[in-house]
């Protein structure tokens, strides 16, 4: 599942690359979420309309909010930045769950943790070099699109534990649609009829690749998973050396080096303490802090 899923990003990413040349990255934000709403559809036929039930709907809507605004970014970012760059930032959003869980959810993070944060934003500037002629201020949105996406992991963490997978894909991709609209209003002109079928994928990638990821997540552990997410940025660096001549340079190369250990670091540092709370007595756990 979640070899599948890093394919299916990977792949999505490309393709927005080729279709950026022509279409306005919002707009393709936009296509995106229609197209991915309607290779939906089989889960509700599966399912029924018991998969769109949920008492969380004002959260699902901020959190997609959230979302959309992580995406445009995103795509943004994809469209004026180096593919390998824009990807490895990317990878720089576990950073800005760990911060995020010690705001909002109240989790205690140590040492250990806290120096793996440190690290991975050292990562960050290596790949950024902000103050040098190799900085570029889209790489802030990079950074920008990571942090939102940070925020809608945590969110996704408090949904997993009430509403199945079936639900949290149906109800995003189709809450999306609405939410990029405006923004792809703003810059709309048609796409050429040549571009339909690649935006018609791209649509069907993110929503599988969606669903794998978030099968995958109930399946096993975030850090079992970890290290085959990270095969999207070797394989988004390979096609774009063949499609486009792109050669990740050493700094960004050295950085992702740094942002990735990191990231993994945090990932298995939370499995490893959710293992000892599970193996605590029910008496001696603490309440959980929402």
């Amino acid at each position: 599942m979640m070899v599948g899923s890093t394919l299916c990003f990977g792949t999505m990413a490309v393709l927005i690359r080729i279709a950026s040349k022509q279409v306005h990255p919002f707009e393709i934000a936009f296509l995106r979420s229609f197209f991915g709403a309607l290779a939906a559809l089989p889960l509700l036929f599966r399912n029924g309309r018991s998969a769109l039930h949920t008492d969380r709907l004002g959260f699902y809507t901020l959190r997609c909010a959230i979302g959309a605004v992580s995406m445009l970014a995103g795509f943004w970012a994809i469209a004026h930045l180096p593919l390998a760059q824009a990807i490895a930032l990317s990878y720089s959003s576990p950073l800005f769950v760990t911060i995020g869980a010690v705001l909002f959810l109240g989790e205690v993070v140590r040492l250990r943790r806290w120096s793996a944060v440190l690290a991975g934003f050292v990562g960050v500037l290596v790949i950024v070099r902000p103050g040098t002629d190799g900085f570029s201020a889209a790489s802030l949105v990079a950074l920008f699109a990571a942090a939102m996406t940070g925020v809608v992991t945590i969110s996704i963490k408090f949904l997993s534990r009430r509403d199945p997978a079936d639900t949290i894909v149906l109800l995003t991709t189709w809450l999306w649609v609405p939410l990029s609209l405006p923004a792809a209003l703003a810059v709309w002109h048609w796409p050429p009829a040549e571009l339909w079928p690649l935006l018609v994928l791209v649509g069907a990638l993110g929503t599988a690749g969606q669903y794998t990821w978030t099968h995958a997540l109930k399946l096993a552990d975030a850090s079992t998973l970890a290290p085959f997410s990270y095969l999207q940025l070797v394989f988004v660096a390979v096609l774009a050396w063949l499609l486009f001549d792109e050669t990740p340079d050493r700094w960004t190369a050295a950085g992702a080096a740094i942002v990735v250990g990191a990231s993994l670091y945090i990932a298995r540092r939370e499995a490893s303490l959710a293992r000892q709370r599970r193996a605590q007595p029910p008496t001696d756990r603490a309440e959980p802090q929402i």
